[in-house]
């Protein structure tokens, strides 16, 4: 035989066998995956199930600081625009002053100043509660440490209020809005979408969640009120707490396989999907996270399918799409949008030194 065919034909032959045996060598429960991403068996509660994401890897992430960690230590100071002075950054710390005019605040924009030494992640979904109303981030960015007052795209998700004795904002018991209201300010970036979902959450807790929650929240449009109502955290809770202890113990034996993220399912149907660059991250994000996806499953009818693994891998690893719109700041990161087929998906990217990876993927179900 010509040895050039020959070498043709064994390397056929060990491409045909790699492809036969390999996915057999997958651990139970796996699939195996191009992604590098892995979906696990599912931890399931009522109407929610959630798919634990293992990764080829897992990068150094120590240095990011989160939206909570910053506002907790006061390292990170959010305020309405207008009720901050222009600041040039000096060798010493730097205060945030008042603004005398005390006018400028804007339904959409927020202003925000990182004082620490470290750069600040912010999510899109997080809840920050105060000021004029309650906002919720609009899109995941990081923020320079040390850095002058940058304005931060917001949806309103109180539409009722326009009055604060203070212009600061805190976090709302580390929140996150549940998926429906986070897709609606990710893709859609329209306030009126997320004023028409806060509406539908607070009318469908009040009337099928939990109804006895009703007459204390009439009065109320505020979504971090409804949700803080010990009614609708008890509801919250019933699903949410089972299943964040069940995952916090599989991170603990899955750290040396880097578990990074998740697959969520509500009534059998794939919404969600949260990956980050570390165990570390999750870790920080989980709680709020899986509030939040709890928040989903109240709010909507239980059916009887099951979301099963080869389904979440598949939705996880299908990021090609007819579309991407991209945004960078260079040197700190790119924020990715890509539009597919019954999809949508958000990368953060950081560009800061000895970086380069996706900090955050979230991925969401048309």
């Amino acid at each position: 035989m010509n040895p050039k065919l020959l070498v043709l034909v064994v390397l056929l032959a060990v491409a045909l066998v790699a492809a036969v045996i390999l996915p057999c060598l997958a651990p139970a429960g796996e699939v195996p995956s191009g992604s590098g991403y892995k979906v696990l068996e599912p931890i399931r509660r009522g109407n929610l199930t959630v798919f634990p994401v293992v990764a080829a890897r897992s990068h150094d992430t120590q240095e990011f600081l989160t939206l909570d960690e910053g506002l907790r230590s006061g390292e990170v100071v959010v305020t309405e625009s207008g009720h901050t002075s222009p600041m040039v950054r000096l060798r010493h710390p730097v205060q945030t002053l008042p603004s005398h005019s005390g006018g400028g605040a804007q339904v959409n924009r927020l202003v925000l100043i990182n004082n620490s030494k470290r750069p600040l992640i912010l999510l899109a979904g997080e809840i920050v509660t105060g000021g004029k109303q309650d906002r919720v981030i609009g899109k995941d960015r990081l923020v320079p440490a040390e850095s002058d007052p940058i304005d931060v795209g917001v949806f309103c998700v109180e539409p009722g209020r326009w009055t604060g004795a203070k212009a600061s904002f805190g976090s709302f018991d580390s929140a996150m809005a549940q998926p429906a209201v986070r897709g609606r300010a990710m893709a859609d970036k329209d306030q009126d979408k997320v004023w028409a979902e806060v509406g539908k959450a607070r009318e469908t807790v009040m009337v099928e969640a939990a109804p006895a929650a009703a007459p204390a929240l009439e009065g109320t449009s505020s979504y971090a009120t409804v949700m803080q109502n010990p009614d609708v955290k008890q509801k919250v809770d019933a699903v949410a707490a089972p299943i964040r202890r069940d995952y916090e113990s599989l991170i603990k034996q899955l750290r040396d396989r880097n578990a990074v993220g998740v697959v969520v399912a509500v009534n059998g149907e794939i919404i969600w999907a949260d990956v980050f660059a570390s165990t570390n991250l999750l870790e920080k994000y989980w709680p709020k996270l899986v509030q939040s996806y709890a928040a989903e499953a109240i709010v909507s009818q239980t059916s009887g399918r099951r979301a099963e693994v080869k389904t979440a891998q598949a939705f996880l690893d299908d990021l090609e799409g007819r579309r991407e719109m991209v945004e960078s700041e260079p040197g700190l990161y790119r924020h990715t949008e890509i539009t597919g087929d019954g999809f949508k998906a958000f990368e953060l990217t950081s560009l800061l030194p000895k970086t380069g990876f996706d900090v955050h993927v979230a991925k969401m179900a048309n």
